[in-house]
């Protein structure tokens, strides 16, 4: 089996930039960054062995995700100009190799984060689990996939708290529900804007199934929630997880732009205000991660 994958390997010319592609790179740094950021939320000594474990694992578990979604959507890959590029639509990797990768890639993420210890470990199967097997079919038949979605995509903030921990509290919990409820306007934006590709391909994206005013408002519904649950901590009944004054100030002014950013798309229901909406967001959740660990290690 393994001689076969190999012959695979060299048969479709695989080389690190198809590798890239199929693990959806940027996408696997940025949940990498993310897991960090969660791991320096809870400790006062950085373990570096537990932090490269944390990276190695971090990323083998979305880039396994990825490839697995990829296999299984190879298909209608071809039917979206977002994605007909890609390895597997263009047939230069075959898709029993890139099973191959995703298995590998499985069994790397969850070995690495094993070692560091066991919930860890659980959590990032739990997470590719939900993301392969139940958000990936769904996105055919429900527009509630994004929610099922959100579950996976949550667990890497809370990912790093647990590995730095062993523990799962109210601070974990915290830093989950923040990207959960900040996923839905992110990706229902996307949706917005890639509304005739998916339609084309059969996802089920938007809560409405069009980019109307329903959509807009429930995008500004959980972009308010996002901005609420992410001010928990400066009331100190979060654990050990708090913010100070001045980060809760930037936090908030954050916060006061992902709301306005939805609003205008609300207002004005177009591609633009959505593209808009797409970059406030990833600014926002960026900004928030960074304001918590420099909030941290030089305020408090």
């Amino acid at each position: 089996m393994r001689q076969n994958n190999f012959k695979l390997l060299s048969l479709t010319g695989f080389n690190i930039t198809d590798f890239t592609e199929l693990t959806k790179v940027r996408l696997s740094v940025s949940v990498v960054i993310s897991s960090i950021a969660g791991y320096f939320l809870a400790v006062d000594v950085v373990n570096y062995s537990t932090l490269l474990l944390l990276t190695i694992g971090g990323y083998a578990m979305v880039g396994a995700s990825n490839v697995f979604n990829q296999v299984f959507e190879k298909d209608l890959d071809k039917l979206m100009e977002r994605t007909q590029n890609r390895p597997l639509p263009k047939n230069r990797i075959h898709p029993n190799t890139a099973l191959f990768i995703g298995v590998i890639l499985t069994l790397i993420g969850i070995g690495s984060l094993y070692i560091i210890n066991m919930k860890t470990a659980f959590f990032a199967s739990i997470s590719i689990f939900l993301y392969a097997c139940l958000y990936t079919p769904l996105k055919q038949k429900t527009p509630l996939s994004v929610f099922v979605g959100a579950f996976p995509g949550a667990i890497p903030f809370m990912l790093g708290w647990v590995a730095a921990t062993n523990e799962f509290g109210i601070e974990p919990g915290v830093l989950f529900m923040i990207q959960f409820f900040w996923q839905f306007p992110h990706f229902w934006a996307i949706g917005w804007v890639m509304h005739s590709q998916y339609e084309k391909a059969g996802f089920k994206m938007l809560p409405s199934g069009n980019p109307d005013q329903i959509t807009a408002f429930q995008i500004v519904f959980y972009s308010f929630w996002t901005v609420l649950i992410s001010l928990l901590p400066a009331f100190h009944y979060t654990g050990k997880l708090y913010l100070t004054l001045p980060a809760t100030i930037l936090v908030g002014l954050l916060g006061i732009f992902f709301i306005y950013s939805g609003i205008q798309l609300m207002s004005k229901k177009s591609d633009k205000a959505a593209r808009f909406l797409i970059r406030a967001s990833i600014l926002y959740i960026t900004g928030i991660q960074l304001i918590y660990v420099l909030d941290k290690f030089i305020l408090q």
